[in-house]
């Protein structure tokens, strides 16, 4: 195992495209589930461990931003993974460029505002309420998690599996997810059907909203 890691870090590794488009689609499932699960947690302590929301738009636990954002943290990383460092401070700086954009986007775009740090516990140097400290350090610390963790956990994945059955389970989890995120974000509105925010709070569930 030790030896792998080492190998990992040290050597470069080659996959045909078919297995990276799976490597790929495995990354976006499990990074998704994780700002999922973080989003869970902190909103949960930020009520004062009173309300558990549920967060993201989709009928599934994953949210899109850290799906994307962790595509984005893998090419420009993960060439430079001999320093964990640099990885971190790339990270932070990339993530909280995507997060403000990202949350100025939906606000001036889409009209919703989907988190305010402004009115959050930990939110020291807060830009606008769209990115702060606090968020921007965190990301830099799941991105570590993502290079020399998931990654290599996938790509191990990639090589021990038979190629067949690794391409069927990767490319069936991220399509599931991505249809959840079509489904809710443009067929719902323009179909006028019903998203999995109103199914959710009509079975009683919390939503967060800011505005």
């Amino acid at each position: 195992m030790i030896k792998n890691y080492k190998n990992y870090i040290n050597q470069d590794h080659s996959f045909d495209k078919s297995t990276m488009l799976g490597i790929f689609s495995l990354i976006i499932v499990i990074s998704g589930i994780f700002g999922f699960l973080y989003e869970v947690i902190f909103y949960y302590f930020n009520s004062g461990m009173k309300e558990i929301y549920w967060r993201g738009g989709n009928f599934l636990p994953w949210i899109n931003i850290y799906a994307i954002g962790a595509i984005i943290v893998y090419f420009a990383t993960y060439k430079k993974r001999k320093n964990p460092l640099l990885v971190f401070l790339i990270s932070a700086i990339l993530t909280g460029i995507l997060e403000y954009i990202g949350g100025w986007g939906m606000e001036h775009v889409m009209n919703v505002k989907c988190w305010d740090y402004k009115s959050e516990i930990l939110s020291f140097g807060s830009i606008n309420g769209y990115v702060c400290l606090r968020s921007v350090i965190i990301f830099g610390l799941s991105s570590l998690l993502l290079i020399y963790l998931i990654v290599p956990f996938c790509f191990y994945l990639a090589k021990k599996m038979n190629k067949k059955t690794f391409l069927i389970l990767s490319y069936t989890l991220c399509a599931i997810f991505l249809f959840d995120e079509l489904y809710n974000l443009i067929f719902a509105r323009l179909l006028s059907l019903p998203r999995a925010s109103t199914i959710y709070k009509e079975l009683g569930f919390n939503y967060l909203y800011f505005n």
